[in-house]
């Protein structure tokens, strides 16, 4: 059973990891998926340009048809002509796509598990931040020894001890709810509160029968 140190009180403890969560196979190809997936899904998609029936103007034909010696042209605003439209530009789009929920856990359990098997995963005891004070949590992280950037996963009523951590460099505060497989794998050390890691075996337990049943319906 993988295990991590729970920090945050005077005496080192370990606490018991879920082996479902916390010792599953790396799966690269689905890992893969999921940070396109969640990258993709934050781009804003707002890059847009005016195509030749939005830019003003050009509603005049510039000569007529014949006899002039020039190239025939029905308005000054075709993408040839200096001023006008963008043929084939971007526009407004989503960029989001589907990944199954069966793969979004596996991933899931995937990087919980790359943390908890090289060791840097901690529990952090946030009962020990009676009031938001930067210092302690620099002096726990420093006591702990991991590489940073690190990553604190709290949980939504833990606000004392996120405000704590919020502040310091290389240094990232996120919900339970809110940490993606992109988070992650972009931190070199992941530190966990009791409540945001039971949120986290939660959402990356095994489906239940019920959710299988769903699922195939």
């Amino acid at each position: 059973m993988p295990d991590a140190p729970l920090l945050g009180q005077s005496t080192t403890k370990k606490v018991t990891l879920d082996d479902g969560a916390f010792g599953a196979r790396f799966s690269g190809p689905l890992v893969h998926q999921s940070v396109r997936a969640e990258q993709a899904a934050r781009r804003r998609g707002t890059a847009a340009t005016k195509t030749r029936g939005i830019v003003s103007g050009g509603g005049a034909k510039p000569w007529r048809q014949k006899g002039t010696g020039r190239a025939r042209a029905g308005s000054s605003r075709s993408p040839i002509w200096t001023g006008g439209g963008v043929a084939f530009g971007p526009h407004p789009r989503s960029y989001t796509f589907k990944v199954n929920r069966k793969e979004q856990r596996e991933a899931l359990r995937s990087a919980l598990s790359l943390h908890a098997g090289r060791g840097s995963l901690a529990v952090l005891d946030a009962g020990a931040f009676d009031a938001p004070k930067t210092s302690q949590a620099l002096d726990l992280l420093d006591d702990w020894g991991q590489d940073s950037p690190t990553l604190v996963v709290l949980g939504a009523d833990e606000a004392t001890a996120a405000l704590s951590f919020r502040n310091l460099a290389r240094v990232a505060v996120l919900t339970a709810a809110g940490v993606g497989v992109t988070d992650l794998l972009g931190a070199a050390s992941l530190l966990v509160s009791q409540g945001a890691l039971d949120e986290l075996t939660a959402r990356a337990a095994q489906p239940s029968a019920r959710e299988k049943a769903g699922e195939a319906a």
